[in-house]
Order: C-alpha cells, then structure tokens, then sequence
C-alpha cells in the first residue's frame, strides 16, 4: 500500500491536537508506525546520489517531503500551523490565534511544571554571553517606582538590558587611551521577551519593544516559539521601520537560539529615555552604575551580572 504522506501527517497532528512535533518526530512516527508502506517506499527509490540505502536515510526523505509539503498541508487544512525558527515545529489547533496567547499565558501563571516568560530570562542570558559576549542585567518591573500612576510607565521597561565590551581584546594603552579621550568602549542591549507571538499579537509586542528599547543601541524582541510564515514576515516589515531585531530563543536548547532579524544599531544612547528609566527603577539604576564602573575602571564586576 502506497503511503498518503500529507493525509498520515494530518490524522498525525489532529490525533495529538495542541502537541507541537519537528517533521524529525513525525517521520520517525511515520517509519514505526507504517513499517511495509516505507519499504515498499524505500524499494521503489531509484535515486543514486542519496540512495535509501538504510532507515536513517528513509527517515531522513520523510523529513525533507513533510518541509516540503508543508505549504499544501497547511493550505488544505486551516487547523495545521506550524512555528518558525529551528526546529520548526508543526501542530493541529482549533484556538483562535489570541486564544493561544491567553491559553500559554494562562497555563504559565497556573501550571508549575509549563514555561513561564520569567523560565526564559535565565536561558536568554546564556545566549547573549555564550554566543555574543553581551553580559546581561534583569530589569524588574516590580523595583518600580511608579509615581505616574498606574499605566505612567507602562512600556517603559525592557525585561532585560545588557553591555557589549568592545574593548575585551584592546591592548591595555589602547584602553588608556580610550578613556582619557572617553570615546566609546561599549555598546548598550534592550531585550523584550515574549513566550509566543503569533498574527494577533505580532505589532502589540513589536511596538512595546519599540517604546522600551530606544534609549539602547540595540533593541530586539525575544520569544520561546513564533508561530506562522505571516508572522515573521511582519516582523521582518516592522524591522525595517523601526529596526528592532528579532531573537528565536530555542527552550530546550539555548545554544542553538539564533537572531532571525538582526537590529539596526543607534549610533547614541538616548541618555534623556535613559534618565527615565534610572529615576524610576532600581535595577536599571544598578545598570547604569555598572556601565560608569566600567569606564572608569576598565573592571566589568561579573558578579553583578547576571552571566
């Protein structure tokens, strides 16, 4: 019996309805459950160059016809949705796209064991060290002031701020010199972090990245999934805009995150939005107090960071 690859991908994830799988998943999925449809498959096979000599490379063939069916599955079926990033992730909802916000908003504040925003600091941080050497700083709301009244400052805060030390590799008359001259030796990182975005919130959380990163040189928005090709074009359209980059921060495997829109960067720090932020928060204070440190001293005092 030849195997139907789309309609067995579809009965897959609407069987596991909200489940997210990698097409790896689905075919390894595939090749268990449907053992005499893939040798009849891999039998039929005439290729030479990757030749279905063996089941990872059968599997391997499932993976790349389900990426490219991809379009016409979710074409005939509204209900398949997939994210974008690495590994894309495919799934079979009925919510509608604000729902999903709400519902992985919902289930993070009630369940223990989900990802919650707050879960995604931490693994955010390690990215910026580990791949861009930007040591990073939690701006909590809470250490607010609030003197403008309930919604004075809503906006206003970056979850998390972070430095770039361009001069980690100057030699040490060069620093000398950059400080007598006080020319720049960093440059300042504002991070919003959502845990997902979709087409009912795409300009909601763009555009409080845009009000909480200009002061920075680099603004970036940050989510655990991004779901949809729409998505992700419209935040590559807001990113030529406005600028503001665009971090795919992979959960189970930080390291392989990766910056999907790189940000413009602002040649000057909005030190007036900058003063705001101080006056009124306690960590961005700290913040600033570490920035002056390290022009004054050359010394980064990495304790005080939260990588």
């Amino acid at each position: 019996m030849t195997l139907n690859l789309s309609q067995t991908v579809a009965e897959f994830l609407e069987k596991n309805a909200e489940q997210r799988f990698t097409a790896r998943q689905i075919a390894e999925w595939i090749f268990a459950t449907y053992p005499d449809e893939c040798r009849e498959k891999q039998s039929r096979s005439t290729a030479t160059v990757n030749p279905l000599d063996n089941d990872s490379a059968v599997i391997q063939q499932l993976v790349a016809e389900i990426g490219s069916q991809r379009p016409r599955l979710q074409k005939k079926n509204q209900n398949i949705k997939t994210t974008e990033g690495r590994p894309r992730k495919y799934y079979y909802t009925t919510q509608e796209d604000m729902d999903e916000v709400k519902n992985a908003e919902t289930k993070a504040s009630e369940q223990k064991a989900y990802v919650k925003e707050h879960d995604l600091y931490p693994l955010l941080s390690d990215f910026l060290w580990s791949e861009l050497n930007i040591y990073s700083k939690r701006i909590d709301e809470k250490r607010s002031r609030n003197s403008r009244g309930p919604n004075g400052n809503r906006w206003l805060y970056p979850d998390l701020v972070g430095m770039e030390d361009l001069s980690a590799d100057w030699h040490q008359e060069i620093k000398d010199c950059v400080k007598q001259y006080a020319d720049k030796k960093t440059k300042l990182w504002s991070f919003e972090v959502k845990i997902l975005i979709n087409r009912s919130n795409v300009r909601e959380v763009f555009f409080q990245t845009v009000s909480n990163s200009s002061w920075a040189n680099f603004g970036y928005l940050v989510a655990g999934e991004v779901e949809g090709a729409d998505t992700l074009k419209e935040l590559r359209m807001l990113s030529a805009l406005h600028g503001i980059g665009f971090i795919r921060l992979n959960i189970d495997n930080p390291a392989e995150s990766e910056i999907m829109i790189p940000a413009n960067e602002k040649q000057e720090v909005d030190w007036n939005t900058a003063n705001r932020l101080a006056e009124e928060n306690r960590d961005f204070l700290e913040y600033v107090k570490l920035i002056r440190h390290f022009y004054q001293t050359g010394d980064v005092k990495e304790g005080d960071w939260d990588v």
